[in-house]
């Protein structure tokens, strides 16, 4: 199908004397038209920057949706600025089906099109501009079809993440039809998950998946909630022995149960083997760079009492957006278990600024123990430290315990003297009740303080 495009595309550069480029309506690069000549200043550098990444930048697209693109229904001309590296004027064709726009062809324009004649203002266009908007057209019908049956797939694949154990194979199957019936996908195969977090899903319209070399569905899920509890208490009491009880503990009562969260999405990606994850690497940067990812809406916010900016005062605030890469699997079953592997993965990335904005759950050291807690009130002894007054001596708390209880390198670390360090630590012995010379206090700290910041 994406042959397909790059046809239309040269259809339209040709019945124009243009070169033309298809973006989806995130901006991420579909087609393009070949461009001759050595002129810098005629290619422009958006154009260029757009082909060599795939993508244009936040800044480019927030300049040419000012013009009105996402509501055009017409061809439309954006004036050059140099100012904005953009040397060039531009006619955007909106890509278009049933009223939904899909995308845009952006035709660079030397000075040959100045005077041709959009259609506006009552006066009929130019038929060239006329005859690419048809074609214009035929591209949003191939984007809309392409659309419907990622959705159809990501809905299977959303109901397979969210069923409980006995649901599962169904639902496994169902999905196995799918991907081998609409993406010639054999059974078998690799996959992974990756999870973007938090996802925008105000915008109800559908769109296309980027063009992404094994990318084969998406969908949004709550990031956590009683879907996700219900989903490790299942599992839990699936292993734990009969009669034991809920998850192995009889008397225990009911479980923490996590605040609903904002929503994040879920990329399945296929890969050449279980254990090479850099098509899941590329699908997650480049998911990270839409203008849905990092963004929550009001009502999310609302959701949950307020967007938290991070763990305990004093510490760096949560990432914008993260995203987190599941371990490759075979068995389309094992996915819901993938999923939360993913989906901790990024938790732990916000969270952590050394993790990167995208990792993988095999990464995750000691937080692939602690995004398994419970999303529940920290310990007695080491809440009064996490409130706002005490952010100082939480975070030198945190650095002396990563610093494995050295005092010189935490010193060092902090950028403090040592006899300052000794006052905190000494401060932070009398608010928690805990003997840092302890090792399971230490153990008890630390821990405290690294799921505080999840």
């Amino acid at each position: 199908m994406r042959g397909d495009y790059q046809q239309l595309v040269d259809e339209i550069s040709a019945a124009l004397g243009a070169p033309a480029t298809l973006e989806d309506r995130d901006f991420g690069l579909i087609a393009f038209g070949a461009h001759e000549g050595d002129d810098d200043e005629v290619m422009d550098p958006v154009r260029t920057r757009s082909i060599l990444q795939r993508r244009s930048s936040a800044a480019v697209r927030a300049w040419f949706e000012a013009f009105g693109i996402a509501r055009a229904r017409t061809a439309l001309r954006i004036p050059p600025d140099p100012a904005a590296g953009v040397f060039k004027g531009r006619i955007c064709l909106p890509v278009r089906h049933r009223g939904v726009v899909h995308g845009y062809v952006w035709l660079l324009d030397d000075g040959h099109l100045t005077d041709l004649e959009l259609g506006s203002r009552g006066a009929p266009p130019d038929p060239r501009i006329a005859q690419a908007m048809e074609t214009a057209a035929r591209i949003g019908a191939l984007l809309a079809d392409e659309a419907r049956a990622g959705s159809e797939i990501g809905d299977l694949l959303r109901e397979l993440l969210a069923a409980p154990p006995s649901g599962r194979p169904a639902a496994a199957a169902a999905l196995s039809d799918a991907l081998r019936d609409s993406l010639r996908s054999t059974p078998g195969i690799p996959l992974t998950l990756v999870a973007v977090l938090p996802w925008d899903t105000s915008d109800t319209d559908v769109a296309p998946l980027p063009s992404l070399p094994g990318l084969l569905a998406a969908c949004a899920l709550p990031a956590g909630g009683p879907a996700l509890a219900a989903g490790r208490a299942d599992e839990a009491d699936a292993a734990a022995p009969p009669g034991s009880g809920p998850a192995g503990r009889a008397g225990t009562g009911a479980r923490p149960q996590p605040a609903a969260a904002a929503p994040a999405l879920a990329a399945l990606v296929r890969l050449r083997s279980a254990g090479a994850l850099a098509p899941a690497h590329a699908v997650a940067e480049h998911l990270l760079r839409s203008p849905r990812a990092g963004a929550v809406p009001a009502e999310g916010r609302a959701a949950r009492g307020g967007a938290r900016p991070g763990g305990p005062a004093g510490h760096p605030p949560l990432r914008p957006g993260a995203a987190g890469i599941g371990a490759g699997t075979q068995e389309l079953a094992d996915l819901p278990a993938t999923w939360r592997e993913a989906l901790d993965a990024a938790r732990a990335a916000r969270a952590e600024p050394r993790l990167g904005p995208v990792t993988q759950w095999d990464a995750l050291g000691p937080y692939r123990m602690l995004t398994a807690l419970p999303d529940s009130a920290p310990d007695p002894a080491v809440g009064p430290l996490l409130t706002p007054a005490h952010a100082e001596l939480a975070r030198t708390a945190e650095v002396f315990l990563d610093c494995a209880g050295q005092a010189s390198r935490t010193a060092q670390a902090l950028g403090i003297h040592r006899q300052t360090l000794y006052y905190r630590l000494g401060r932070v012995e009398k608010l928690t009740g805990l003997d840092l010379d302890d090792g399971e206090h230490r153990l008890l700290l630390h821990m405290a303080l690294k799921a505080a910041r999840l």
